[in-house]
């Protein structure tokens, strides 16, 4: 189970903080990434973090901007979004892999509700 968290309202080049919560699967053997999915698009890919936290990957798009990090003993991912841009507004997401590594490939089998960011310009 993955319950995302720490969506709101932030001004554009303001910071935000989303947390994944994730219960019921071996957090140190899974990947975990986040996605987002705004107004009239679909869904895209955002940032993963491997199972053992050792590496991680971002898209273009946020790449210098968001920090993906895990804190094993809280089975926590939090994504950290500086400088925020009207074009990061959208429902994120939280998935888990199977799979250790976070590799562009990796398939997520588990996902949380959204949380929503609205980056007011």
């Amino acid at each position: 189970q993955l319950q995302a968290s720490g969506g709101g309202l932030v001004q554009a080049e303001g910071s935000l903080k989303l947390s994944c919560a994730v219960s019921g699967l071996p957090f140190g053997r899974s990947a975990v990434g986040w996605f987002r999915q705004a107004p009239q698009k679909e869904r895209e890919f955002v940032a993963a973090v491997s199972g053992s936290g050792g590496s991680t990957y971002y898209s273009n798009a946020v790449k210098g901007r968001f920090t993906i990090s895990k804190a094993n003993a809280k089975n926590t991912v939090y994504l950290q979004m500086n400088n925020l841009e009207s074009e990061d507004t959208a429902v994120y997401y939280c998935a888990a892999s199977s799979d250790p590594y976070a590799r562009p490939n990796t398939r997520y089998d588990y996902w949380g509700q959204g949380t929503l960011v609205t980056v007011s310009s």
